[in-house]
């Protein structure tokens, strides 16, 4: 059973529950973003919102929500890394999506740039510097500058319709 919204209607009729169902139907990638905060503490948190811009000069973006627990220490923080997570990794974005307990505590993690906390493993890892921030209604949009990247080959943690999926 499919729902048509109309699009000419004011967007303040839209379903907003029917809209993020929809938008589960496009398969994402999970991807865990660390950075230095504000106090000089490592955060980090499940995104899925990330997605390339473009190769010359090597951009990428993610959004985070204004609600967010770390929005300021990832509005202010000057770099940046986004881990796209293999497939065996599902715990870890729990734990990264989750609030309260220390999200590093069982992780060796290393050392990137500007001192940004690095997963032990990952799919692929972007470290970035902040290049741009754009408004995105209840969201701001990161575009982050790639200066270093690691490609481990391994198969991604899709998300696809609510759910974990695998290649």
């Amino acid at each position: 059973m499919s729902a048509d919204h109309d699009t000419k209607n004011n967007s303040s009729n839209i379903d907003t529950n029917a809209l993020r169902n929809a938008l589960g139907s496009f398969a994402t990638g999970i991807t865990v973003v660390t950075a230095v905060g504000t106090g000089g503490q490592s955060v980090g948190m499940t995104v899925n919102s990330f997605n390339s811009v473009s190769l010359n000069p090597p951009l990428v973006l993610w959004s985070i929500d204004r609600n967010s627990n770390c929005f300021n220490d990832f509005i202010n923080a000057n770099a940046y890394a986004v881990h796209v997570l293999s497939q065996d990794q599902q715990n870890i974005s729990n734990t990264f999506a989750s609030s309260g307990a220390d999200k590093f505590a069982d992780l060796s993690c290393t050392t990137g740039l500007s001192g940004v906390p690095i997963l032990p493993k990952y799919s692929a890892c972007f470290e970035c510097v902040t290049e741009q921030q754009y408004d995105g209604g209840d969201h701001v949009i990161l575009v982050g500058r790639v200066m270093k990247f690691t490609d481990s080959g391994s198969l991604p943690l899709i998300f696809y319709r609510g759910n974990y999926k695998k290649l």
